[in-house]
């Protein structure tokens, strides 16, 4: 699976790297665990390694299983990489203070580390948006393409549970309630359609947050980004005017009924990257990859191959 590459280890008996006690398909071949400046954190890399690489990013708190969809229809055409960010899902923490520059230098070591060096699309949900930027800002050279998926950073508007989690010691309080009820509410939050909210998601959530260092992972993350007010404008504007300055081939794609991050910071999008392709999904919430799993995918597939077109 690994071929002996430094820094990369097999799935373990233990591990969900191969398939999760959710329920959860992992397609076999290419999951497993990387050592990344010492931290143990969980990946997938699938399809050729001499195909055009695609990178997967997910949001705040979530894991790789986000885009289940995008393996197997983008894995014959390309090296598809994704991982749980550092404290998230199944990975295991880095030290020191928690960043979008931290996470996203964190991800360029992760790329380094499966000997990935060339240009990339990247694909980001949510967090994984503004993480996908801003390895653009600091490395321009390894970002081909970005497909900013309900992303952070075009608005200050945020949930309430969100801006709730940065509030000291109010966020430690919330982060106690472990009970199904509340993945429930988290994991139906995110979606239009409540028959998405299914028993496998469930116990996918309930097991992430069992990862020991994941309440204090999402408080510091949730606090880098905002405040009780909403999220910052500082980090936000910075970010966007360095990739604006880009012209990188871009995609926007937004769920009409996100409850996270609301459809109106789609208008901000449009306006910041003028020369980008938009997509609103119509009756769908903050991950169309999930939702309008088909649809999503065709529109991404129809992107990265058009920006391969192009050379």
């Amino acid at each position: 699976m690994s071929g002996g590459r430094p820094g990369v280890e097999p799935s373990t008996g233990t591990s969900t790297a191969v398939t999760s006690t959710s329920g959860i398909s992992v397609s076999a071949g290419g999951d497993g665990y990387l050592l990344v400046d010492g931290v143990r954190v969980r990946y997938r890399d699938a399809g050729a390694r001499d195909s055009p690489p695609v990178l997967l990013l997910h949001g705040i708190g979530r894991s790789l299983e986000d885009w289940e969809g995008l393996y197997g229809r983008l894995a014959p055409d390309h090296r598809v990489i994704s991982m749980d960010l550092p404290g998230f899902g199944l990975s295991e923490r880095t030290a020191g203070r928690y960043s979008m520059e931290s996470i996203a230098r964190f991800v360029i070591a992760a790329l380094d580390t499966l000997g990935e060096h060339r240009p990339l699309h990247v694909v980001g949900n949510s967090l994984g948006g503004a993480i996908a930027m801003k390895i653009s800002t600091l490395e321009p050279q390894r970002v081909r393409s970005l497909v900013l998926v309900n992303s952070a950073g075009f608005g200050k508007e945020v949930t309430i549970a969100l801006r709730l989690l940065a509030v000291r010691p109010l966020g430690r309080r919330l982060m106690k309630d472990k009970s199904r009820k509340a993945a429930y509410r988290t994991e139906r939050a995110l979606f239009y359609d409540k028959r998405f909210v299914t028993e496998e998601r469930l116990d996918h959530a309930q097991e992430v947050g069992r990862n020991p260092v994941y309440d204090d992972v999402l408080l510091a993350v949730a606090r880098h980004l905002g405040t009780v007010r909403g999220v910052r404008r500082r980090w936000r504007t910075e970010l966007l005017r360095t990739v604006a300055a880009q012209h990188k081939p871009t995609l926007l794609v937004w769920g009409d009924e996100d409850r996270i991050l609301p459809a109106s910071h789609l208008e901000h999008a449009r306006t910041v990257f003028p020369h980008a392709e938009v997509h609103l999904f119509e009756k769908c919430g903050h991950m169309p990859q999930i939702e309008r799993e088909d649809e999503f995918d065709a529109l991404v597939r129809q992107f990265v191959g058009g920006v391969e077109a192009q050379g």
